[in-house]
């Protein structure tokens, strides 16, 4: 991704918050405000969608759930992309957030693809040659 150096006044509040996440995480201030400024951009052009911190990466979900929107797209493609049993398989959440979750997938598709992926390499047999305590005992 090609970028352009910049001259840039950030409110100390921001400043702030931008600092102790890279205090937090060891990540450099460049890093970490670029970060923040891409996800605000996408939740801004998606509205409905937030990030939030996952257990190797951060994350984008519903606004008001822990349901990753890579998740209802896997979901939504497994149905034949119907509508109807999708409302059905995610009966819980409402019209909007689901229908936020497939605007974003049409949005960036790349990083759905690339997160679907990721998910299918994660099988059983994977995981127990990476953790082999985890092996069912005869497997």
């Amino acid at each position: 991704m090609r970028s352009q150096p910049v001259s840039l006044r950030i409110p100390e509040p921001v400043r702030a918050a931008i600092d102790e996440t890279v205090r937090r995480t060891g990540r450099d201030f460049s890093s970490v405000a670029n970060e923040m400024l891409a996800e605000a951009v996408k939740m801004r052009r998606i509205p409905g969608i937030v990030f939030a911190d996952g257990l190797t990466r951060r994350v984008v979900v519903m606004s008001g759930t822990g349901v990753e929107v890579w998740e209802v797209i896997r979901c939504y493609r497994e149905v034949g992309e119907s509508w109807n049993r999708l409302r059905e398989a995610y009966h819980w959440l409402s019209e909007h957030q689901l229908r936020a979750a497939l605007a974003y997938g049409a949005a960036y598709p790349e990083e759905i693809e690339e997160r679907l992926m990721d998910e299918e390499r994660w099988t059983p047999e994977a995981v127990w040659v990476t953790y082999p305590f985890t092996r069912p005992p005869g497997r």
